[in-house]
């Protein structure tokens, strides 16, 4: 029998639909790093968990609530990265977009401590 990396154990407790339920998986000075220069206004650094809920949050204004998340695959990176490849679609206006995109988790202390989403904005999804 194969141990899971506990960094993927910990990433399979996280629900970004119920942050609230998940608080506990993030260090108090957690920061999520958003870069995307086609939504400048929701770009840059969110701080706490309530940061990540206000990202959130712009972003399904931005989506008009039709923002979602599918996981591709989970890579962990030594003791302290977790590369995901995911899915995300949106749309803007009447247009279904779906593009790829990555997110690098750094967890220290079996907390998620930074991530960083950087999606393919040039280049739609297959």
């Amino acid at each position: 029998m194969t141990e899971q990396h506990p960094n993927l154990l910990l990433l399979s407790r996280l629900d970004l639909r119920d942050l609230d339920a998940s608080a506990d998986l993030f260090s108090t000075d957690f920061v999520w790093h958003y870069f995307n220069p086609k939504l400048p206004d929701i770009q840059g650094d969110y701080v706490g968990v309530e940061g990540l809920k206000r990202f959130l949050e712009a972003l399904a204004k931005e989506s008009n609530a039709t923002f979602s998340v599918e996981r591709i695959s989970a890579t962990p990176i030594g003791d302290e990265l977790v590369v995901v490849h995911v899915r995300n679609t949106l749309k803007f206006d009447d247009d279904l977009i779906r593009i790829n995109a990555v997110v690098v988790w750094r967890i220290v202390e079996g907390k998620f401590a930074e991530a960083w989403d950087i999606p393919a904005v040039f280049t739609l999804a297959d």
